[in-house]
């Protein structure tokens, strides 16, 4: 442990008198803020506790407003725990601590002087614990930022509290009385985080990338729609999928009937984007199907009322007389069954159960298994486990009742319902937001402008997005400059709610909100965060480039007045989301890939003949140069990198390849861009793809 600014602070306080003993930062003096640790404390300018009010909401019942100049009363006493110098990923000081009286714990990572440039990025999302990845860490020592990173959960105050410590311990560890510019950042369930830190905050942040945004309808619709599909289009998704892909028919609806071509219209009006629908086990979730159910817990909780609703009342689709209610109901479990046999541990505990008889639909996820005395009406308790209808094995989890367990027993009676997860899978019909905006659920509107079906009085979406963000957020009201990432082919979020936001702060802010807004898609990205890897990198791109590229754009921004590339060119159609072929009409600050084999992206030859691929890659002005072509000739994932020439904003590429082998094809040819040009740095690539398709008879 390095403890020699400590020592000093320890001096400098023992000067005065005020040597302290606990470890925690107070301010409670006319000098300043003191971080104790152990025995020993740091120093550093900050105001007195007698000056300081507390932090508090403008409005009642709003938000809380937090500035530098006040104290949230529950994270107002940070305490460092630890202090440790080390080298890997890139040499940096680690300072760990925690907030008194609470269980929220924060991480400074703080690179070297020389390296840093009086900045710091600050990564949220609700589910992260306080351990920044590598890859950010050594990013951030690279961008000249030391990184901050909590375990704050839902909301943004925690972070907010760790943020404004950091700045008091880098003033001091880094002997400086610079301003330190911080920008946050997070995706997913982060957006709403990072929306909600950037408009209710002021001077804690001096800028923010929200990415892959929702807005406070998204959640559960993103996932109730697509479960809704999936009992509509499961056998259908492979005509649709073929339709989109690179050289198909560009007819996704050509082979569906009414019923289907309904669906698939209502899913796509709603935000799927369609070119998705390539990847279309994880648009309807079959691999995982309780992955699109898990907000079914919550809602049942929100809204218990609701499954009985729909299976019972006028207006929902549970009665509705139509080819996709009938569908509904055919979809619905409701069965009755005796345990023919119980599985036990060692300590006789049941583990697994099978079932005299197993319901005969294609999707049983998401069961409900309730237990019933020797009377078959006395409930005993419920079960959660899963069924595989197969084997009529049912899988217990951990944690089940004891008293439930202790009544399993071959012969006793077991319900199988399903009414709650196949109701959820409408609930967006019955959610139509009462703001303006939401254009996606205009398909839900009479000409009138009301709502066709019943709608429930708990406003599901908006609860979640505001327990998420951490209270009213999407105002459109920012408090510094904000570059807004979306990906074209997000199954999750959806392309456009980074359309819709860019319009609230357009509200807010008046026509010169471009001097503190920009928007910028990747193609050929999706919601999924991270490397990509196997075969999905022949359909998608890694988008962790320009994230880091945004946060390089938005602090130069910010520190230097430099404009960021402008933002991306779009059009929202049906609630699809379209940008031009042409990298200089398209602007943003990703690549365009314009790949064609023998001239046209679909050919059909024979074996052992070969073709020729030719390519232009074009970088939108400003946004950098061309690094790295890689290509992938059979579509599996597999890159092989070929030479082109010095870095530059225009390429063209030529190369041939022979199929031996009968099949179908889809070649790909991956470019990567990169600001300075650096062909060796990991940092900042953006990246895009160019495909074909190819049969070989």
């Amino acid at each position: 442990m390095n403890t020699q600014g400590a020592n000093a602070g320890d001096r400098a306080e023992a000067a005065q008198g005020k040597l302290l003993t606990r470890r925690r930062f107070v301010r409670n003096t006319a000098v300043g803020a003191v971080v104790v640790l152990g025995t020993s404390a740091i120093s550093v300018p900050g105001a007195s506790a007698a000056s300081r009010p507390q932090c508090a909401a403008l409005v009642s019942g709003g938000p809380m407003w937090v500035t530098p100049d006040c104290d949230d009363p529950t994270y107002s006493q940070p305490v460092i725990d630890s202090e440790t110098d080390l080298t890997s990923p890139v040499p940096h000081r680690k300072v760990s601590g925690h907030f008194d009286g609470t269980d929220k714990r924060f991480n400074l990572y703080l690179p070297p002087k020389n390296q840093w440039r009086s900045r710091f990025f600050h990564k949220v999302y609700p589910l992260m614990d306080e351990n920044a990845a590598d890859q950010d860490i050594a990013f951030g020592a690279a961008s000249g930022a030391y990184v901050v990173q909590t375990n704050g959960g839902l909301g943004y105050r925690v972070d907010a509290a760790a943020a404004k410590f950091s700045r008091t311990y880098a003033a001091k560890y880094y002997g400086s009385s610079r301003r330190i510019h911080g920008y946050v950042w997070g995706g997913s369930g982060g957006s709403y985080q990072t929306i909600g830190a950037i408009e209710n905050t002021e001077g804690v942040w001096d800028g923010a990338v929200p990415f892959i945004i929702g807005t406070p309808y998204s959640i559960p619709s993103s996932f109730t729609v697509r479960a809704l599909a999936r009992l509509v289009l499961r056998d259908k998704a492979p005509r649709i999928a073929d339709a989109v892909r690179p050289g198909g028919s560009g007819r996704p609806f050509a082979s569906l009937n009414s019923v289907e071509r309904a669906m698939l219209r209502e899913t796509t009006s709603l935000g799927v984007p369609l070119r998705a629908w390539e990847d279309y086990d994880y648009v309807l979730g079959l691999s995982a199907p309780d992955s699109l159910l898990g907000f079914v817990a919550l809602l049942r909780t929100l809204d218990p009322t609701y499954a009985d609703d729909f299976w019972t009342k006028p207006g929902y689709l549970g009665t509705e007389k139509s080819a996709l209610g009938d569908i509904v109901r055919a979809a619905r479990i409701d069965l009755l069954t005796t345990l023919q046999k119980v599985e036990r541990d060692a300590q006789n505990t049941p583990t697994s159960l099978v079932l005299a008889s197993a319901p005969t639909q294609q999707d049983t996820t998401g069961l409900d298994f309730t237990v019933y005395a020797a009377d078959d009406t006395t409930v005993i308790g419920t079960l959660t486990a899963s069924l595989d209808p197969a084997t009529r094995v049912v899988t217990l989890a951990r944690g089940n009742d004891a008293k439930v367990l202790a009544a399993l027993d071959p012969g006793v009676k077991l319900r199988l319902d399903n009414k709650w997860t196949i109701a959820f899978r409408a609930y967006h019909r019955y959610q139509v937001p009462t703001r303006p905006g939401f254009y996606a659920w205009d398909q839900y509107r009479g000409p009138d402008g009301k709502p066709l079906y019943p709608q429930r009085a708990p406003q599901a979406g908006p609860l979640i997005s505001a327990s998420t963000s951490g209270g009213g957020t999407h105002t459109g009201k920012i408090t510094g400059k904000v570059i807004v990432v979306g990906n074209l082919l997000d199954t999750d979020a959806f392309p456009w709610p980074g359309d819709w936001y860019r319009a609230r702060v357009m509200d807010a802010l008046g026509a010169d909100y471009g001097d503190s807004f920009r928007l910028w898609y990747n193609d050929n990205a999706d919601h999924l965060e991270g490397p990509v890897t196997g075969a999905r990198q022949a359909q998608i791109v890694e988008f962790t480039g320009m994230l880091q590229q945004a946060l390089r754009d938005l602090s130069a921004w910010v520190e230097k007045g430099v404009q960021p590339p402008r933002t991306t060119v779009y059009d929202v159609s049906d609630s699809q989301t379209l940008v031009p072929e042409d990298a200089s009409a398209r602007r943003g600050i990703q690549p365009v890939v314009d790949l064609t084999v023998d001239g046209t992206d679909r050919i059909e030859v024979r074996a052992g003949q070969t073709v020729t691929f030719k390519a232009r890659i074009d970088v939108p002005a400003g946004a950098g140069r061309v690094v790295h072509t890689e290509w992938d000739f059979v579509g599996t994932g597999d890159f092989t990198a070929k030479p082109y020439g010095p870095p530059r904003q225009t390429v063209e590429v030529r190369q041939t390849f022979t199929y031996t082998e009968p099949g179908t094809y889809i070649p790909v040819l991956r470019a990567t861009a990169q600001r300075e040009g650096d062909t060796t740095t990991p940092f900042a690539q953006v990246a895009n793809l160019g495909r074909v398709r190819i049969v070989v008879r």
